[in-house]
This record gives C-alpha cells, structure tokens and sequence, in this order.
C-alpha cells in the first residue's frame, strides 16, 4: 500500500505546485515533467531504504542540471541553488523553480526533456547508492527486455561458430520450440542453412557480421521454412525441415547430463523463469534424472517474485528470504509448497551471481537441500523497487535489504560456496558441458559420489529387511 500511497500524494503535489504564482518559472516546464520530477522526489525521500537529507536531494538536482549544461557548452552557467526545509511542499516548489530557471535561461540551446531528466537523475542520484538511478525510456525498456525478453520469429535453438568446422554448434535447443520438436540436440552441428553452406554463408566476414548473416537466414515470420542439414557425433543425418514460430528468448536452458543428472542454466530471474523451470524440471524427470546441477554462473538477478519461486522448486517448507524496510518492517517470504522429489543438488555460483541469484543460492545452502558449488557470488543484498513515470522513463530504488534464512546479510560480502572450484585462467568454458566446463565436471563429481552413497544406503537398508534364511 505504501507505494501506491507514495504516487498519489506525489502526483497530488504536482498538480498543486505547478499553478504556483511563485513557481512562474516553472511554467516553461509541462505538467507531465513536472508530476515525474515531484513523484521522483517522493518515491525516494519515502522508499530509499536509508533515511534521505532533503537538502543533499535538492543538492543533487542542482549537480545534475548544472553538469548537462557544461556538457552543452554552457562554460559558467548561472543556476541559484535551491535551499531545502522540513516541508516536503516547499521542498518540490524548490527543485520545480530549479528546473524553470533552467529552461527559462537555457531553453533556447536544450532541450525541456534534457533539463528535466538531469534534474531527476541528479535527485536520484544524490544518495549516492550504486544501484538508485533514473532510467530513461530507453533505459528502461532495455531493462524490461534483459528481464523478459522480446519476441521475434525464429527456429528456437542458441549456437556458437565452430572454430574448426565453420559450422553452426547447438548450445541450447528451447524446450517445445521448433527446434526442439524438429528433433534437434544441443552439439548438433548445422552444416547448411536452406543448402547455402554455412562455411560459405560466413567466408570473409569478422565474427559480428559471421552472426549477423547467420541470424538474418534463421529468423523469419512465424509459419515459414527453413530446411538445416545436420551433422551429430561427427556424421551426417538426414536434413531438418523446421518451421518457424513467435520465439521468446527462455531464461531457462536444461538438458539430461550423462549418468541422469538433470542440468538447468539459468540466464536470468525474469517473470516467466519459474514456469520454465517447471517445465524444465518436469521433462527432466519424465527422462529419468537422479540428480540436479542449477547453474546460476553469470546470472546478475532479476525479480524477488522470481527468486522465491525458483527456490521453491527445491525447498518443500520453510522460509527463502526476509526483507528489511527502512522503518525496521520484516517481511519473510516462505517456500510456496511446490518442491519436485528430492534429488542431490549442486548450485553452480561464481563473482557474478548477484542479487536474486543469490537469494536462491543463500536459501538453499541454508536449507541444506543442495551444495553450493564454485567461487565467491557477488554480494548484492539490497532490494531495488521500480517506480515507472508516465512518459515511459522510471526510477530505480533501493528499498530494503534481504537477509538469507539463517539471518546472514550478504552485502558487499557475497556466498562462500561449500566446495571451492576455480576456473584456470585464461580457461575459455562452455557452460553445460562437462569437458569443457570444469565446474560442472567438479558439480558431477560430487553429485556422483552422492548418488553412491544413496544408492549403497538404499542397498544397505533393503537388506536389513530382506527374509533372512537360517
């Protein structure tokens, strides 16, 4: 509720302040910027999740509007610098007459927009917290897109060039996309795209156009096709007529790892990530998994929502993570009772497992249903709160910290994993590949040894019961 309350009071003031006689320089501004620059100041001055000095607030918009007129060309610009109070009414009649001033001056040579969002990132910005800034639209639907992808039409599969061969290998094959259900694996090598020789189709050309040609012959409208000749375990099978279809990139890669250990890669904690995991999960057991590597190497994070979800595919009961607000509020999340059976696990972390990764990766060590595997995670142990503004911009904001189930608070000091497994330097690796994957190679070790010791408990047990014969 707070949020929410924070935006209607935020845009209420707006809608008062901008029809200030007193606030006449302002007018050059519209009312839109206006509500965003009086909203952005009421999101962070309630929802920071450190108490905020109003005055470092006004501060930090007169910074940001004085630096872009610098970069402008404005060699001494003449800005009066705005005094702050204990009224949050005349507080946003200070930053608003700030941002009119500017206009009024320097209109003519920049523009509104400019003005205005210096003036909000410079707010923003003016707690000094890494990961609280303004985003603009830009910003913001590329955030949107890192998160939950774009569509496109496509064959549905992830690849690498060959060094050798000059062929296309498989990485990844999208579970239930066309790729998939034209029967293709990860490792297959595509020799030829619609009988174009792919050695030929990238001949000449440096690695970013190689990709580019490459993408350009794969994608295409949803319902045509596009027929790849396949080479698997170095010998050509017949050729693969694959339809295209409406493709959005997964955030969950899996497969079936020799010896029946399940692997499931996960790109980032987007708001689709725990359904594919689901169904990540389901086909891996439906091929007969004994064992689980999560791979969560290279994921910065994503949603909380998402994290707690993941979690729970693999805690039964119990709580993943407990939020701290500013004003001392805890909020525990617990597991949402939708574990698969139990398997070993080993969680794949390194340097850059970050923020919900690392509530995953924190709740199961915790729980002890699974081993963290790898390097040091990064140490991300705040929680940021979107708040979007009306012209598609948005500011980002950190509100709270989380602590791991058994209280630990991870920031700025990272996981230490239960097994250290370092990569040699200079080691070029290919995630989900044991011979070329030496983390992965030490996650099967260990979950072998496990799935040993169950297997030898499971024999010791059955015979202790079996009939004995005298």
């Amino acid at each position: 509720m707070k949020r929410y309350f924070a935006a209607a009071l935020a845009l209420g003031l707006a809608a008062m302040l901008v029809h200030v006689p007193s606030a006449s320089a302002a007018a050059a501004v519209s009312q839109q910027q206006a509500d965003e620059l009086t909203a952005s100041y009421m999101y962070l001055t309630q929802d920071f999740y450190q108490k905020v000095d109003s005055q470092n607030v006004l501060n930090g918009e007169h910074t940001g509007i004085v630096a872009l007129l610098k970069t402008e060309g404005i060699k001494d610009p003449k800005i009066s610098e705005p005094h702050a109070s204990a009224d949050d009414v005349n507080n946003v009649r200070e930053l608003q007459h700030e941002v009119g001033e500017a206009v009024a001056q320097y209109g003519s040579k920049i523009s509104t927009t400019k003005i205005a969002y210096a003036a909000i990132s410079g707010v923003i910005g003016s707690v000094k917290d890494r990961y609280t800034v303004f985003l603009d639209p830009k910003s913001f639907a590329e955030l949107n897109e890192g998160l939950d992808g774009t569509s496109f039409g496509g064959v549905g599969l992830t690849y690498s060039i060959d060094d050798t061969t000059k062929n296309i290998r498989v990485e990844n094959v999208i579970i239930d996309g066309p790729s998939d259900r034209g029967g293709l694996r990860p490792d297959d090598e595509i020799s030829a795209i619609d009988d174009k020789a792919v050695k030929d189709i990238i001949s000449g050309a440096p690695l970013d156009l190689q990709q580019s040609r490459i993408q350009k012959l794969l994608r295409g409208d949803p319902g045509t096709k596009v027929k790849l000749a396949i080479i698997r375990a170095d010998a050509p099978i017949d050729p693969v007529t694959i339809t295209r279809d409406t493709i959005k990139p997964p955030s969950v890669f899996a497969k079936l790892l020799p010896g029946d250990i399940g692997y499931a890669q996960l790109s980032v904690f987007g708001q689709n990530t725990g359904s594919e995991l689901n169904a990540a999960l389901n086909r891996l057991q439906a091929q007969g998994a004994k064992a689980y590597v999560l791979d969560l190497r290279y994921n910065g994070g994503g949603y909380l929502n998402s994290a707690i979800d993941v979690s729970s595919k693999f805690i039964p009961t119990g709580p993943i993570v407990t939020v701290k607000s500013r004003a001392g509020q805890s909020t525990e999340y617990d597991a949402e009772n939708i574990a698969v059976a139990p398997r070993p696990l080993a969680v794949l972390v390194n340097a850059y497992t970050a923020s919900a990764s690392e509530i995953t990766a924190g709740a199961i060590e915790d729980s002890g249903v699974g081993t963290l595997i790898g390097t040091k995670t990064f140490g991300k142990g705040v929680v940021q709160t979107i708040f979007p503004l009306r012209d598609g911009s948005a500011v980002k904001i950190t509100t709270a910290r989380y602590y791991t189930p058994n209280g630990h608070d991870i920031n700025t000091i990272g996981i230490q994993p239960q097994i250290e497994a370092e990569i040699p330097k200079g080691t070029k690796i290919r995630p989900g590949y044991p011979d070329d994957d030496p983390q992965l190679s030490k996650a099967i070790s260990f979950l072998q040894g496990k799935m040993a010791s169950l297997a030898g408990s499971n024999t010791t047990a059955a015979a202790a019961m079996a009939p004995q014969v005298h």
